[in-house]
Parts: C-alpha cells; sequence; structure tokens
C-alpha cells in the first residue's frame, strides 16, 4: 500500500511531471535525471578500462597525459547532447554532479587514476558565470570529488579573457581562441599534486589542452589527466 508521501509525490508528478534529461520521458519517483533505459543505453567510453584509449590519443604531440577518460560518447542530435544543452543552459547543475558521481565510481576501478590527488574544473570567465549562475563543469567535478575522495581545487586556475562559443570553430580556431586564456592563480595548492583537469565536453581537447599547459608552464612536475562528462567522435 502507497504511503501518503508516495500518493501526493504521484499527485504532483501528474501535474509537473518529471523528464529524463536525455530522451524527455516521463521518470518514475524511484529515478532521477535520466530514466532507467537511459542510464542502460546511452552509449558509454568506458575508457577508464585502457589506458591508452582514444581521449588519450587525441592529445599524444600537444601535451602529456597521464590518463584521460569520459562517460558518454557525444554525436550531433543524440541524446547525450540534449543531456549536456540540459545541464549547461537549463540550470540542471544537480544532474552534472550526479554523472560526476557516475564517472568516479568507474574511475575509482582504475589503477590509472590513483596518483591524482585534486580535481580542477576548467573555470568560466568570471563574467559569463554571473550570467549563468555556475559552473557546469564545478558541478560535475563536485560529483567526482565525492566519489574519490580528493578535493576540488577550483582557486588554482582562472580564466583571464572571455573568449567567443567553441562550438562552430575547428581544431585550429579553437587553440586561437583561447590562446593564454587561463592563468594558474594559486600554485601552491597543487604542491606535490597530481591533477585531474575535468569539462563538460571535449570535441577537440583545445580547452584542456589550453588549462594543462597554463598548469606545467610554472610546475612542470605535475601530472596531468582529464575527465569529461562527453567526448566527441572525430
Amino acid at each position: 500500500m502507497k504511503t501518503l508521501s508516495r500518493l501526493w509525490a504521484d499527485f504532483v508528478a501528474l501535474l509537473f511531471p518529471r523528464l529524463c534529461l536525455a530522451c524527455e520521458n516521463p521518470l518514475p519517483y524511484e529515478e532521477n535525471h535520466l530514466c532507467l533505459e537511459c542510464q542502460l543505453t546511452l552509449p558509454q567510453t568506458d575508457f577508464h578500462l585502457e589506458k591508452n584509449n582514444l581521449f588519450v590519443e587525441r592529445f599524444v604531440g600537444r601535451v602529456p597525459v597521464e590518463a584521460g577518460a569520459a562517460l558518454f560518447y557525444f554525436t550531433k542530435k543524440s541524446r547525450t547532447q540534449h543531456l549536456v544543452h540540459k545541464i549547461k543552459y537549463h540550470d540542471k547543475r544537480e544532474a552534472a554532479t550526479e554523472l560526476g558521481r557516475m564517472l568516479g565510481q568507474k574511475l575509482t576501478q582504475s589503477v590509472d587514476y590513483q596518483c591524482f590527488n585534486a580535481i580542477i574544473p576548467v573555470p568560466m570567465h568570471p563574467q559569463k558565470q554571473i550570467l549563468r549562475g555556475y559552473n557546469q563543469a564545478e558541478m560535475f567535478a563536485n560529483g567526482l570529488a565525492e566519489v574519490m575522495n580528493i578535493p576540488v581545487e577550483n582557486t588554482a586556475l582562472r580564466k583571464v579573457k572571455m573568449t567567443e562559443t567553441q562550438t562552430k570553430k575547428n581544431r585550429f580556431e579553437r587553440l586561437e581562441n583561447i590562446e593564454d586564456v587561463f592563468e594558474l592563480t594559486n600554485p601552491s595548492v597543487l604542491k606535490g599534486k597530481n591533477v585531474l583537469i575535468v569539462d563538460d565536453v571535449m570535441t577537440t581537447g583545445a580547452t584542456l589542452e589550453a588549462c594543462a599547459h597554463a598548469i606545467l608552464e610554472k610546475m612542470d612536475d605535475v601530472k596531468i589527466g582529464f575527465a569529461t562528462i562527453a567526448y566527441v567522435k572525430k
């Protein structure tokens, strides 16, 4: 027999149905953010199972990467794209944190990620963050940190220039767009640390690369890793 609270929840759901962020089908009472079907069928990369995976290979000759992983593959007009857009533009920050927990569970099972003891979310320019109200990379980082039991160091790196959107730029345009954009402002918090830099989507890797170089220019003994919600196939 249903409890009073469950009956009330069912009634509210009839008036204001909660929808899966990926497929937009109604969510059952027990599920949050993603329906069970999407949890089972969204294209997971499993990059954490292989050290020299497609994610890591994208950075060969560009920046030394200890490990790299993403939770889902990203293609245009897919459920993964819909999920990411909901997180970025529709204030679904709690979903980003939950996805961080999901990827964190996977990374704790891999020896390749045991060396990391600090997480840095790719920073947003302060003006943009004020307009949006949050940094989705930081929300994702919080979920990773919770499961991996390592701190988020969100004061170590900052974005010092406002840039145009990267969405429609090719690799070289993206690199030019973010040249000298990031700055390591608090090196002391990274002393003796190996850093996992996290973002929402890895397309060409230009943003992650720029963040890594900003750190390595001042701290060449730091090991760098990357983690994102989604990975765009070439």
